[in-house]
């Protein structure tokens, strides 16, 4: 029996065929690169020009902790040039941040090619669960900085005093920010795993006690607080994520096989 993945298209693109070149394959990553890049300076300049209101919106867990203990939110320079590095660090993250979909979007075009037909009508939903994901991620690491400084403030506090600097706290606080949003994309990375055969689900199944372990570790790395309650609310998700990545990757992996075969 032929295999119907096998059929053509009735109006193929030059651009979509599987045999595409190795310098076709380069010329299309190069597309998709360049198309990134814009996406992320477009993004920091956006993040440049609304640089104030963006600083006094990430400064507000810090603020309510300052006014919370009785004292002024203010912010310690330490080198002239230090206000100036702040405005190009945080519309450099910040325009990261905003081009992220555009990435993720150019990601998925550049692989779309080697994707079988059933797949690519899953690869538009794969783009919206990745952004939202990535969003619900960013929301959780924010709500979860005021316990976050509340915690590392902690230490020593009858010795140092808590003054920040802007360029350190804001640095801290953004990549807090991409870590939470990266780490709830892990059931999408599961799935893609185990769609182009990297993993097996029968695998992670019978290695759910490392999956523990590592979820774990990578939760510590990204919440640095040590505390039980911000960790656990970072690996419980996380843990939940990877059983439905299970769920949904062994599915459709099932159908795959099925029009293979």
């Amino acid at each position: 029996m032929k295999n119907p993945i096998r059929l053509r298209r009735s109006k193929p693109r030059p651009d979509d065929e599987g045999d595409m070149t190795l310098i076709g394959h380069l010329s299309e990553l190069r597309t998709r690169l360049i198309r990134s890049v814009l996406a992320i300076v477009v993004g920091a300049l956006v993040v440049y020009i609304f640089f104030d209101p963006i600083f006094d919106f990430l400064a507000g867990p810090y603020c309510d902790l300052k006014i919370s203990q009785g004292e002024e939110c203010e912010f310690l320079t330490t080198t002239p040039l230090e206000g100036f590095s702040v405005v190009l660090s945080l519309s450099g993250y910040g325009g990261l941040i905003l081009a992220l979909p555009v990435i993720l979007y150019q990601l998925g075009k550049f692989v779309l090619p080697g994707l079988y037909p059933n797949e690519r009508k899953v690869l538009m939903p794969f783009f919206a669960v990745s952004v939202v994901l990535l969003a619900l991620g960013m929301v959780g690491g924010y709500l979860l900085m005021p316990k976050t400084l509340s915690v590392l403030t902690g230490f020593g506090s009858d010795t140092f005093v808590e003054l920040f600097s802007p360029r350190a706290y804001t640095g801290f606080f953004v990549k807090m920010l991409l870590a939470f949003g990266v780490a709830a994309e892990l059931p999408l990375v599961l799935v893609f795993l185990q769609l182009v055969g990297v993993v097996t689900t029968d695998t992670l199944r019978k290695n759910r006690r490392i999956a523990i372990v590592a979820v774990a570790v990578l939760s510590a790395l990204v919440t640095p607080t040590g505390d039980p309650f911000t960790l656990a609310v970072l690996a419980i998700p996380m843990y939940l994520f990877f059983e439905i990545a299970l769920i949904i990757g062994g599915r459709m992996t099932k159908r795959r096989q099925l029009v293979l075969d």
